[in-house]
C-alpha cells in the first residue's frame, strides 16, 4: 500500500560522479539519464512496478503472472509478511525478474497484521501496543529509534538476500522513512551499505519540498514516481491512467502499482480498507495485463525499462 511518492538514488559516492556528469574514459558524458541509456533525450522511460510481492498468496499469484508475461517491469518485497517465502522460492526460479525490497515499518491491514524480522526484544520502538509493526506512518515516526529502525530493515534485507533473492533496489512501504530526517538517513545509509538504488524522485512531494534531503534530487534516477489516486471507479480506471501518465514530459518515470485478484483471502485481509484493497488490486491487475495500456503506452511513447537497467554503470 502505498500513500506517498519518492525519490531514486544510487547511493555509493563512485558512482553519484557518473550520474551528475563526471568524465568516464574520456568521453564526455551522456546528459541525461535517458541517453546514459542509449535512448534519445526525449525518450520517456517508465519503470512499471507492483508494490507489495510476498504481503498474500492473491497478491503474488497476480504479480508472478504480471512479471512473468512482461506487463509490469519491477517489483518489491514486504519481507516481513507471510507469504514471502512463496515470493523468494517465485525469485529464485526467475533470477533475471528485477525486484527490491519494499522496506516496511508498518503493518497497515487492521485485521491483517505482521511484526519485525528481527524480533520484537530486538526493536522495541517499532512496536505498537499490539506487539505489530504500527498501523500509520506518524506512531513510526513518533517513536522509532533511528538505531532500531536500521537494525529491522538490515535483518529485512539480510533474510532476502539469504533466500537467494537478487536485489535490484530498494525503496519505502507507505513512504514511511520519507518521514524524518533521522528515518531518511538510515534509507540512504542503507543504499550504501548495501550498493543498491533508492527508490526517490527528483520534484514532487518527496523532492525538493521535503526540505530534508539537500542533494539527493541531483543523484537521483527517478524524475518523478506516479500512482493512481483513491476516488477512481473501476469503470474510470483506464481514464484516470491516461489522464495522469499523458501529459508527462521527457524523462524517467515509475508507475507504481498494486496488483491482487479480487478473491476471499484478499477481502478478507483488506475488509475494513478499500484503498489499495482487493477491488483496487484487481483493477490494477486488469489494467496492467489489457492490451488497451499496452497499446496506450506504444502510442504515446513510453519505453518499459527495470531498475537494473537504470543503476547500470
Amino acid at each position: 500500500m502505498e500513500r506517498r511518492s519518492w525519490t531514486a538514488v544510487w547511493a555509493p559516492a563512485a558512482v553519484i560522479g557518473l550520474l551528475l556528469g563526471a568524465p568516464a574514459s574520456g568521453q564526455p558524458p551522456a546528459s541525461t539519464t535517458q541517453e546514459r541509456l542509449g535512448h534519445p533525450a526525449g525518450a520517456r522511460l517508465i519503470v512499471i512496478h507492483a508494490d507489495d510481492l510476498g504481503m498474500a498468496h492473491s497478491v503474488n499469484r497476480a504479480t508472478f503472472e504480471a512479471l512473468e508475461k512482461g506487463w509490469i517491469t519491477s517489483a518489491s518485497m514486504l519481507v516481513p509478511c507471510p507469504w514471502f517465502p512463496e515470493a523468494a522460492r517465485w525469485a529464485r526460479a526467475h533470477p533475471a525478474a528485477d525486484l527490491g525490497i519494499h522496506l516496511a515499518l508498518n503493518s497497515e491491514w487492521t485485521g491483517f497484521r505482521w511484526g519485525p524480522v528481527s524480533g520484537a526484544s530486538a526493536v522495541p520502538s517499532l512496536l505498537d501496543a499490539d506487539g505489530y509493526l504500527p498501523l500509520v506512518e506518524p506512531t513510526v515516526v513518533q517513536q522509532a529509534k533511528p538505531a532500531e529502525v536500521e537494525r529491522e530493515l538490515r535483518a529485512q534485507i539480510d533474510r532476502a538476500r539469504a533466500a537467494g533473492v537478487r536485489l535490484t533496489h530498494l525503496d519505502s512501504h507507505m513512504g514511511t522513512l520519507f518521514g524524518s530526517p533521522a528515518l531518511f538517513d538510515v534509507y540512504r545509509r542503507l543504499g550504501a551499505a548495501y550498493d543498491l538504488p533508492l527508490l526517490m524522485e527528483r520534484t514532487g512531494d518527496r523532492g525538493e519540498a521535503s526540505g530534508f534531503t539537500p542533494g539527493a534530487q541531483a543523484d537521483a534516477l527517478v524524475d518523478r514516481v506516479v500512482s493512481i489516486e483513491p476516488g477512481v471507479s473501476p469503470a474510470g480506471w483506464p481514464a484516470a491512467y491516461e489522464k495522469m501518465l499523458a501529459p508527462l514530459p521527457p524523462g524517467v518515470y515509475e508507475l507504481i502499482v498494486h496488483l491482487a485478484h479480487d478473491d476471499d483471502e484478499m477481502r478478507g485481509a483488506t475488509s475494513d480498507h478499500p484503498d489499495w484493497g482487493a477491488a483496487w488490486r484487481q483493477s490494477d491487475f486488469d489494467l496492467v495485463g489489457s492490451a488497451w495500456f499496452r497499446d496506450f503506452l506504444r502510442s504515446h511513447g513510453f519505453v518499459p525499462v527495470k531498475w537494473s537497467e537504470l543503476a547500470r554503470k
